[in-house]
């Protein structure tokens, strides 16, 4: 297949195939002509990287997982990598969380300068951290 071939089918631009490929996520495909050709190996491979920036890795991290194949279970270091991943979400999801309560309350602000609205803060964090 041509790297035409493979980016409609797997519904990736050309660059971004040659992109896997200078990062190491996809090997280095046979040339004839000049011209890039690929088994259809290499759809699955873009498939597991897909899944894997999907599910948040970074290219080193799936650069990682890519490269240990034969190794050991590739089950086994992806399940180490997702247990990393997993508390990396949560801790987002706390931020966000976060995020979205300060949002809703500056929605509901009523404050006329930075100074009130600082005060404002200041009683509010007092009042929250002496009820620990």
């Amino acid at each position: 297949m041509t790297i035409g071939d493979v980016a409609k089918r797997c519904g990736v631009r050309t660059s971004a195939i040659r992109y896997y490929e200078q990062m190491g996520l996809l090997p280095k495909p046979s040339r004839v002509g000049g011209r890039r050709i690929y088994s259809d190996g290499v759809l699955d491979r873009i498939a597991f990287v897909q899944f894997a920036r999907s599910a948040g890795f970074s290219v080193a991290e799936i650069r990682t997982l890519a490269g240990s194949g034969g190794q050991a279970p590739l089950s086994r270091a992806m399940r180490r990598m997702a247990e990393r991943k997993l508390d990396e979400v949560e801790q987002l999801i706390a931020q966000a969380n976060l995020m979205k309560e300060v949002l809703a309350r500056a929605l509901r602000c009523q404050c006329i300068d930075p100074q009130e609205c600082g005060r404002r803060v200041r009683v509010a964090q007092t009042i929250v951290f002496r009820g620990l």
